[in-house]
């Protein structure tokens, strides 16, 4: 998939079916809007192309009130990828581009550089100066500028409610993070770099990789089953679908109340593991299932108890062999 952060990238001749929106999470609704365009281009023998935006719309529009991001730009971008489109323009979300009428933005961009033949949106979409353009607008100036419309009906759960990004993040902060996974299609996760932390995991006998994952949006606090994914240099293979190694985890979101913490950290414990040294490392959590909530315990031993059972679950859930504690003496990481 090409991908275009301005719109001077654009070649400018080609022709395209689009596709709009901010596709945050890339949820089952986003696949199929995105879905439909990649086949309605294919049968018009064409490109095509989705336009979405960075940063989050409403982070610019109420920047005491930043959107947490369900994912990284680069992760949906590669989700967006995987579905086969052709090409994506990133446009940088500022006051040149929102101020733009509806009739200006669908010129501009939609016609003049992308070379829409068809545009493909889903039913909530909204474009255009305080978004006042809607669907109809759309189709209106299609008809103005000689280009189809097609509305993909929501995706709706059996309840009867719309999915969506906004829902994926009501899920995320009730750590429901099995029904969020239902939504998305798919487990919820977060990447970053391995940074040193206050050690306390290791002299347990729990060592565990404290993940630093800026402005991505974390579960609610408790413990989790879950995988931490690293690259993993395999002799011989392709690095494009291939190369990661997934390892099982518990997995702690919070302050760490037992021991007086005041920042949320993401820490993960790979099961059985003394032997990894992942410091500096960018690696991505999975979370799989929540498994309690983050609780304080009358003393460390009962502390080391819960852990004990947090392990024994966290395999269970996963379907892998069941680990202990390891020995603090023969944790390597950063020795």
């Amino acid at each position: 998939m090409k991908i275009w952060t301005s719109l001077d990238q654009v070649p400018g001749d080609q022709k395209s079916v689009v596709t709009i929106g901010n596709f945050d999470g890339m949820h089952l609704g986003h696949a199929r809007v995105i879905g439909s365009c990649v086949d309605r281009a294919k049968k018009r023998g064409c490109e095509s192309v989705a336009l979405t935006f960075d940063p989050h719309p409403r982070s610019v529009h109420q920047p005491g009130r930043p959107v947490p991001l369900i994912m990284t730009t680069q992760d949906r971008l590669d989700a967006m990828a995987v579905t086969g489109l052709d090409a994506t323009l990133l446009a940088h979300y500022d006051r040149s581009l929102y101020s733009l009428s509806a009739e200006d933005f669908v010129q501009e961009y939609l016609v003049e550089r992308l070379g829409a033949v068809e545009v493909v949106v889903g039913e909530d979409f909204r474009f255009g100066q305080g978004n006042a353009g809607t669907v109809d607008t759309l189709r209106q100036l299609g008809r103005m500028f000689g280009f189809d419309v097609t509305m993909v009906t929501d995706v709706v759960s059996p309840g009867g409610r719309r999915w969506s990004s906004s829902w994926v993040r009501e899920l995320l902060q009730l750590g429901n993070v099995e029904e969020a996974a239902s939504v998305l299609g798919r487990f919820h996760r977060v990447s970053g770099l391995v940074v040193h932390g206050a050690k306390r995991g290791r002299e347990l006998g729990f060592p565990t990789a404290n993940v630093s994952a800026p402005g991505q949006l974390l579960p609610a606090d408790g413990v989790y089953a879950g995988w931490l994914v690293r690259e993993a240099e395999l002799p011989g293979q392709d690095r494009w679908g291939g190369g990661q190694e997934f390892l099982p985890a518990a997995i702690s979101v919070g302050t760490n109340p037992q021991f007086g913490g005041t920042n949320r950290t993401v820490e993960a414990h790979v099961l059985g593991r003394s032997d990894l040294d992942l410091y500096d490392e960018e690696v991505t959590v999975v979370f799989v299932r929540r498994l309690r909530p983050m609780l304080s315990f009358a003393s460390v031993s009962d502390l080391l108890a819960q852990m004990d059972e947090d392990l024994r679950h966290t395999a269970q859930t996963l379907g892998v062999r069941t680990a202990r504690r390891v020995d603090p003496e023969a944790v390597t990481a950063g020795a």
